[in-house]
Formats: structure tokens, C-alpha cells, sequence
């Protein structure tokens, strides 16, 4: 049974120091980040930690709720754009561009593709969506292969992601990478 009672105010304030925490700390250190370091500068013990987020997808999933928000909203915004290959383009390289924000994070989305239980699918799921209604809409435009799917559309940003990631001097690699990956799309 889920207990849908209101988070008393002191509740409230530990959950919202440890998603502030938790954003600094995962973009300073990656997603790989002590728990505990998120704890301590929270001013909270690691059970209340454990209390809100019982693991660290968890934790990751509510951190990157605003960064799915706006991947969602600008989805929205591309839906009835003019040339669907271009609003496909520039979504892939918005979603880069946003998992590119936390170290690991890539690594962690592509992981969660294989678990739909993982907390971070909640997360999966409605970007694929969104992705499919716009690679749907380039592939009815003839700009992008029928056999392309979504899923591994999704698989191939996170991968350019994380080799951004590796290399975070280059910082035209992940455009690079996403322009060779879109050659591959095409009919």
C-alpha cells in the first residue's frame, strides 16, 4: 500500500537539500558520487537519504526530472515544425546536450533501457515517446530510414554522450559524432 499523506515540512526540506545536493555533487563528481557526500552537505543522516531516494536511480531519476521536462516541452515545440528531419536533429542534439550535464549519466540511461523496473525508466519512457512521434514523423517524410527505431536511436545519443563525456576538451565531438550517426539515417 503507498501512503499518499503529505511529506511533513521538515520532510519536505530534507528532500529538496538533497536533490539540490545531489545536482551539485553529481555535476561536479558524476553520478558515481558518494551518497554519502550528498547527505552530509544535506545536513542529513544517510537513512534520511535512503528514506526519500532507496536508491541511487532513484536519486538520479529526480534529479533529472527539470532536464526531462524541458526535453518533453521542446519535443512539444518541435512536433509541427516545418521540416521534421530538422526538428528530429535538433531534439537528439538537445538530449545530448542535457545528458552531457552529469558524468555517468549517459551510462545510467543506457542501462536503464534494458530494465523498464529501474527508476530511471520512468524517465526512458516518455523521451522515447516523444523521440518516436518525431522520428516517426522523418521517416513519413521519406528523410530517415523506415527500419530506424527509436530505441536505438536513443542507445546511439547516449553513446555519443558518453564519448563526449570521455573526452570533455573536444567540444565539438558530440556534434561531429551526432552528424556521422545522422548520415547513417538517411534512405
Amino acid at each position: 500500500m503507498t501512503d499518499t499523506r503529505p511529506k511533513r515540512a521538515d520532510a519536505r526540506r530534507n528532500y529538496e537539500r538533497l536533490l539540490t545536493e545531489a545536482r551539485a555533487v553529481f555535476a561536479a563528481h558524476g553520478t558515481d558520487a558518494s551518497l554519502e557526500e550528498i547527505a552530509r552537505r544535506s545536513g542529513v543522516g544517510i537513512g534520511t537519504l535512503y528514506r526519500h531516494f532507496p536508491t541511487r536511480q532513484a536519486m538520479l531519476s529526480a534529479v533529472f526530472q527539470d532536464a526531462l521536462a524541458a526535453l518533453l516541452e521542446r519535443s512539444g515545440e518541435l512536433a509541427d515544425a516545418e521540416d521534421p528531419c530538422t526538428a528530429l536533429v535538433e531534439w537528439l542534439r538537445t538530449l545530448i546536450a542535457h545528458t552531457g550535464e552529469y558524468r555517468g549519466l549517459a551510462r545510467a540511461l543506457m542501462s536503464s533501457a534494458a530494465d523498464s523496473g529501474s527508476a530511471l525508466a520512468s524517465c526512458s519512457v516518455p523521451l522515447r515517446e516523444a523521440g518516436a512521434r518525431l522520428l516517426r514523423r522523418a521517416q513519413e517524410d521519406g528523410a530517415v530510414r523506415a527500419d530506424v527505431s527509436i530505441g536505438d536511436l536513443m542507445q546511439l545519443t547516449n553513446a555519443i554522450a558518453l564519448a563526449a563525456e570521455q573526452d570533455p576538451h573536444d567540444a565539438g565531438l558530440a556534434d561531429r559524432l551526432l552528424h556521422l550517426t545522422l548520415r547513417g539515417l538517411r534512405p
